[in-house]
């Protein structure tokens, strides 16, 4: 056979698999999703939260913690199923109406010191998204199989959260958490 030949034998077997394999992703991120769902419909009440998925991206889901909060005013929670092989939680806490906010925070310094040094002692990690809001976070990877245990454990723990958004009040505005 001609190298060029070859060439093109080759170029037709990777146009013909490439589908396969991105197909393959889908395939796994919409059972993911699935599985995802059935999970936050079955824990969602335990934590008083209803999860619905998301308008704008349908492997995203959503809900709201209101209930036994003493420092936020509520939790928004935003889950995400990536074509990754990962689910993302952000929890974004809301203080005095709004995202805790980098920029708009009394002292930023304190705030951003703050967060850092939580990511050496709480089970959540804390971190702040392109806008500057504030968020805790965990990430899943699912290379051993769908975490039905483990996202339990983290839906469960959301609420903890509430205590270090106390600590973090002298930050944002100056008066002190409960």
């Amino acid at each position: 056979m001609h190298r060029s030949t070859v060439k093109f034998l080759l170029f037709v077997l990777i146009l013909i698999s490439a589908p396969a394999v991105y197909g393959q992703a889908d395939v796994a991120q919409e059972k993911t999703r699935q599985r995802l769902s059935v999970l936050l419909q079955g824990e969602g009440p335990a934590i008083n939260v209803s999860f619905r998925p998301s308008e704008k991206n349908q492997f995203v889901f959503v809900g709201t913690l209101k209930d036994g909060l003493k420092n936020a005013d509520s939790m928004d929670i935003v889950i995400q199923v990536t074509s990754k092989a990962t689910i993302g939680f952000r929890v974004f806490p809301k203080f005095k109406g709004a995202y805790i906010n980098i920029d708009k925070a009394r002292n930023s310094a304190l705030l951003l010191r703050q967060l850092v040094q939580f990511n050496a002692r709480t089970f959540l990690y804390w971190g702040a998204d392109s806008d500057g809001d504030v968020f805790t976070g965990y990430t899943f990877t699912l290379e051993s199989g769908f975490p039905d245990e483990a996202l339990k454990i983290v839906l469960a723990s959301i609420k903890n959260s509430d205590q270090f958004v106390g600590e973090l009040r002298p930050a944002i505005d100056g008066s002190t958490g409960q």
